[in-house]
Order: C-alpha cells, then sequence, then structure tokens
C-alpha cells in the first residue's frame, strides 16, 4: 500500500488541503497515511462504497478502556446513535425520524427567513465579522428552538458544542479533553433538569416528541434523550456553521451569487464541505483492495478528497451550481447519512439567499483564513463590509 506523511495540524494543510488529496488519489484505492497511522480512501468510489459497506461501522470492537478523566464525555458518547451499530441505532433512529420529519422541517422554512432578515438587520455599519454575527446564530437558534430549549440559552448551547467538538479535531490536547469532559457534565445536567419540566409541560417539540416515544414503550432512556439532544445540536450546528462560511466566501470570490437553487446548495455542500474524514471500524476481518483489515482496524474516509475527484466531477475545483454528476459525500450515505440533511440544506438555502438578497453589495474586507481544526473544516472568521 501506498505510504504518505502529512501531518493534519499543518496550516499549510489546513488552509487549502485540496493538492494533498490530489497528489494521493491516483496512488491507489486504499493509501496508508503515517500520522494517522491508518488507510485511507480519497476517491469517490472507494469512500462511497465504504460508506455503505456494513462490514465497516462506527462503533469499535474492541474499545480502549476510557481514562478517567474522559469519563463524562463518554458517558454521553455511549449513548449517540452516531457511534452506535444496530440494533442500538436502529431504534435509536428510527425514534429521532418519528419526530425530525420532513413536514417539521419545511415548516421551520418562515422561522428560518425570518431569522435571517432579523440577524442581518442587526448587521454594524463597518467591517465585521460574517461569521459572529450570522452564520454563527442561524443554525444555533434554530436547533434550540427546534428541540423547544428556550432561545436565550443560544449563546450556552454554542460555548458547550464548540467545546464538545473540539475532541473530533486533530491535535486536541489535554486542555481541550478536560474541557469537554466538565462541558459534557454540564450539558448533561441542564438538558435532564429541562427534560424533567418537559414532561410536566408538553408541547409542540422535538424533546416532547422524543419523550412520548419513550412513554408509548420505546424506552428511550433519559440518557439517551440528552445524548440525542446534544448530538442534534452539536452535529447540527457545526457543520452548517462552516458550510455557510465557506459557501459565502466561495460566492464573494467567484461572483457567482446564490439564486435558492437546489443545484447551487448542493454544490456549496460538494465544493468546500465542512467535515474533511469520518472514519469507520473494521467489524470483523476483512479483505479489501489488497489490505487486510483485522477486526478493530480504522480506515478513513476523506469526504472532501472525494467530492472532489476529477473521474466524477470534470474541473472538480471550479464552482459550479449547474454541475451534474454522482451526489456529493457531505452528508455521508448508508446506515449513518446524516438525519439533519434536510435542516442543513434549508438552512443553506435561505441564509444565503436571503443574505445577498439584503446585502448585494457584500465584499470581503480581508483575505479569509480557515482554522487549523481538521477534521473540520471551516474559516476562523469571515470579515465582510456592505
Amino acid at each position: 500500500m501506498p505510504q504518505v506523511q502529512q501531518s493534519p495540524t499543518d496550516r499549510g494543510l489546513n488552509q487549502n488541503p485540496y493538492p494533498f488529496y490530489d497528489q494521493i488519489r491516483p496512488l491507489g484505492p486504499l493509501i496508508w497515511w503515517d500520522d494517522y497511522a491508518m488507510p485511507v480512501a480519497a476517491s469517490h468510489a472507494v469512500v462511497s462504497q465504504l460508506l455503505r459497506d456494513r462490514r465497516f461501522g462506527r462503533e469499535n470492537p474492541n474499545p480502549a478502556p476510557v481514562p478517567d478523566h474522559l469519563k463524562p464525555f463518554y458517558a454521553v458518547e455511549d449513548h449517540s446513535m452516531l457511534e452506535l451499530e444496530p440494533p442500538r441505532h436502529t431504534r435509536l433512529r428510527g425514534l429521532v425520524l418519528r419526530a425530525f420529519t420532513s413536514r417539521r422541517i419545511k415548516e421551520l422554512a418562515p422561522e428560518i427567513e425570518a431569522l435571517s432578515h432579523r440577524l442581518i438587520d442587526a448587521f454594524p455599519d463597518g467591517p465585521f465579522n460574517l461569521l459572529d454575527h450570522y452564520a454563527r446564530h442561524l443554525p444555533v437558534i434554530i436547533i434550540a428552538r427546534l428541540l423547544g430549549v428556550p432561545e436565550d440559552k443560544a449563546p450556552q448551547l454554542l460555548t458547550w458544542s464548540n467545546a464538545m467538538v473540539r475532541m473530533y479535531m486533530a491535535g486536541r490536547s489535554r486542555a481541550d479533553e478536560d474541557a469537554a469532559a466538565r462541558v459534557a457534565g454540564e450539558f448533561s445536567t441542564y438538558l435532564a433538569t429541562y427534560i424533567d419540566a418537559r414532561r410536566a409541560d408538553l408541547a409542540d417539540d422535538l424533546i416532547t416528541h422524543l419523550i412520548a416515544a419513550e412513554e408509548d414503550g420505546e424506552k428511550l432512556s433519559t440518557p439517551e434523550l440528552i445524548t440525542t439532544c446534544i448530538l442534534l445540536l452539536n452535529a447540527g450546528h457545526e457543520a452548517t456553521v462552516h458550510t455557510l462560511g465557506n459557501g459565502v466566501k466561495t460566492a464573494l470570490e467567484t461572483g457567482c451569487i446564490p439564486d435558492g437553487s437546489d443545484g447551487y446548495t448542493e454544490e456549496v455542500l460538494r465544493h468546500d464541505p465542512p467535515l474533511h474524514m469520518f472514519t469507520r471500524y473494521a467489524l470483523d476481518e476483512i479483505e479489501l483492495h489488497g489490505h487486510r483489515f483485522a477486526r478493530g482496524d480504522q480506515v478513513g474516509l476523506l469526504l472532501g478528497a472525494a467530492n472532489r475527484d476529477p473521474d466524477v466531477y470534470p474541473d472538480p475545483g471550479r464552482f459550479d451550481p449547474t454541475r451534474s454528476g454522482p451526489a456529493h459525500t457531505s452528508f455521508g450515505a448508508g446506515l449513518h447519512f446524516c438525519v439533519g440533511a434536510p435542516l442543513a440544506r434549508l438552512e443553506l438555502e435561505i441564509g444565503m439567499r436571503v443574505l445577498f438578497e439584503r446585502c448585494p453589495n457584500l465584499r470581503l474586507e480581508s483575505r479569509p483564513n480557515y482554522s487549523n481544526a481538521y477534521h473540520f473544516h471551516g474559516l476562523d472568521a469571515l470579515r465582510v463590509t456592505r
């Protein structure tokens, strides 16, 4: 198997990972990434295959002991459908989808549009960071409303979410781990109290629907309720913030302004996605593409590389909303396809369209830089003028 070395914390990689992907993609279906000590897939075909291959999963069949300082964090993660396989995954995902219906998502469109206008109304007169005034607020407020959590709690939810997702980034420190563990406990305590209060005062929100499913005999435990709410917030917020920022940056750099079409939204997700690596564990001994996986071995799926594969996307670095071709991999595929994809698409379509309708003279005030935070791919700041 070809071998490559590339630090995931290298600033050059995080500013522009696509040349690295172009370098390794032709080397073969699987490439050994020394810095991760595991094989990775960079082509659209192999990434798509592995996302759907049920011989690989998110749940480690040989889990290592959890260090004491991380036990509060993994007390939450242990109930996350993102990290589980059937039958637990099937039950949790079914309950969430029963409450997270396409009808309910579509009904959020007027709220997303009104909130977009409200945030734009509050923009400063001079240069400002669009992430702080728009991209970071829109998804967290919407997911708080969907869950039924008070909107004025959104800043605290944002703080908790940011600390927890640091656990998934390359080069995390002990301080990051300690913060994530502390925040996981605080977040869980808050939600446990809120869920208890909601049981006594039911409403038309996602938490109430999940409580009802538990009380209807589906046996959704309180820890599962808490973790599901945290997952929906963290996953539903972090990726959308990055995609909004990356999409606005691309629009301003290319002059290709959002038109509200499905094609535009899908091209934003393909061209510069918010998540660049997703891992899977071999659930048994597997021979694949000339490599033998032992039970518990990991493989990295390079979503950002798959989305720029020239074998399926001609001139893949060009932003082209009229592009045709296979589906991008930004939401995953198969069993773990993102349950929040419809909401993310709606927020992107409305959020970007309204922004450019209201601010037709929006332009970059300085060159944007990406955070040094592989596996995520999002901007440190997006300074603009209008």
